[in-house]
C-alpha cells in the first residue's frame, strides 16, 4: 500500500468536491451580486490568497521569473479566462448546478479535438468520449425535445469552449511557475471582471429578467448590479452584499485558492490515471450539491445524462488510464 499515492487520491477527491460545491457557490451568488461583481471579488481574493504561497516558495529558492513573460500570459490567459467564467456565471442563472459542473468538464474532452490544430494526434478514444459525452448533453438539456433546451446549457458549452482555449494557452506557457502564472491570471481576471460590473452589469440584468421569465423553473435572477450596491441608498443594499459573502468568499479562497494548491500539491505523487477519474467527479459533486442544498430538480432523464457523460470524459482519457 503507497500511503503518499493514498493521501495524493485524497487530496484529488477533496479538491474535485471543493470545485464541484463551487457551483453551487455560483449559483447562491447570484441571488444577491451580478456575474461581474461575483467572478471580480472571488478572483482578487483567489490570487491574493496564492501571494502567500508565491512569497514562501521564493524565500525557499524558487526560480526567479521572465517578468515580462509572466506579465503576457497572465493577461492572455486572464483575458480568456474572464470570458470563460463570465460565459459560466450567465448560464449559471438559467440552469442547474449540476449541469453546470458537467458541461463545464466538456473541455476534458475539447482540448485534444482543438489540439489536432495544434499538429497533436488524437485517437479514436476521444472521439468515441465525445459521442457519449454529446448523447449525455442531450438528456440533461433537451429533455427529450430539442425544442426545450435550455438556455443556460448553450451558455455553458460555449463557455467550455473558452475553458478549451484557456487551458491550450496555460499549455504552452513553457518554463513559467505554475503558481505565479495563476495568482497573475486570477488577479488580470477579477480586474477585467470588476470593470465590466461597473459598466455594463446593469444592462445585463436587464437582459437576464427578461430571459428568465421564459425559463422560471430554473431561474436565479434576483441580484444588484454592483452600481445599485455602491451608490443605492436602498437599506437593503448592504443586506445583499453579505448575504453574498459567503457564496464569494467560497468561490475565491476555497475554489481558486485552496482547492488549486491542494491540486498541485497532490498530482507530484498521484498517478495520472487517478488524478484524471478523480477530477472528473467534480461534476456529480455539483449534482450532487445542487440537489442538497439548492432543491434542484433531478429526473431519470437527468440521472442518464450525468451517466453517460461521466462515462465520455473517463472513456476519452482510457489512453493514459491503460498506462497506469
Amino acid at each position: 500500500m503507497d500511503i503518499k499515492k493514498i493521501k495524493a487520491d485524497l487530496m484529488l477527491l477533496l479538491t474535485a468536491c471543493i470545485w464541484g460545491f463551487g457551483f453551487v457557490a455560483q449559483r447562491s451568488g447570484m441571488e444577491y451580486v451580478g456575474p461581474f461583481t461575483f467572478n471580480g471579488v472571488r478572483f482578487i481574493l483567489g490570487g491574493g490568497s496564492l501571494l502567500p504561497l508565491i512569497w514562501y516558495r521564493n524565500r525557499k529558492g524558487g526560480a526567479a521569473a521572465d517578468k515580462k513573460l509572466l506579465f503576457r500570459f497572465s493577461l492572455l490567459a486572464g483575458a480568456v479566462l474572464f470570458l470563460a467564467v463570465t460565459l459560466q456565471q450567465l448560464g449559471m442563472m438559467f440552469t442547474t448546478a449540476g449541469n453546470a459542473g458537467f458541461i463545464t468538464g466538456i473541455y476534458v474532452i475539447m482540448v485534444p479535438i482543438f489540439g489536432i490544430f495544434l499538429g497533436r494526434k488524437t485517437g479514436p478514444v476521444t472521439w468515441l468520449g465525445a459521442a457519449f459525452t454529446l448523447v449525455g448533453l442531450y438528456f440533461i438539456s433537451a429533455l427529450g425535445s430539442l425544442d426545450a433546451v435550455n438556455p443556460g446549457d448553450i451558455i455553458m458549452l460555449i463557455s467550455a469552449l473558452f475553458w478549451t482555449f484557456h487551458v491550450l494557452i496555460i499549455d504552452r506557457q513553457g518554463s513559467l511557475d505554475p503558481i505565479q502564472l495563476s495568482c497573475g491570471q486570477f488577479l488580470c481576471c477579477g480586474i477585467f471582471s470588476l470593470i465590466m460590473a461597473l459598466t455594463i452589469e446593469p444592462a445585463i440584468g436587464s437582459w437576464a429578467v427578461r430571459t428568465a421569465s421564459l425559463h422560471s423553473a430554473t431561474s436565479r435572477v434576483a441580484w444588484r448590479a454592483l452600481p445599485s450596491l455602491l451608490f443605492s441608498a436602498a437599506p437593503d443594499a448592504i443586506t445583499f452584499m453579505l448575504n453574498a459573502l459567503v457564496p464569494i468568499l467560497y468561490g475565491g479562497l476555497a475554489s481558486v485558492g485552496i482547492a488549486y494548491t491542494l491540486q498541485v500539491v497532490a498530482q507530484r505523487d498521484a498517478p495520472p490515471a487517478h488524478a484524471t477519474i478523480i477530477l472528473c467527479l467534480e461534476g456529480c459533486f455539483a449534482a450532487l450539491g445542487g440537489i442538497l442544498l439548492l432543491s434542484e430538480p433531478f429526473t431519470y432523464h437527468t440521472l442518464i445524462g450525468f451517466i453517460f457523460m461521466f462515462s465520455g470524459l473517463i472513456i476519452s482519457q482510457w489512453d493514459l488510464i491503460k498506462k497506469h
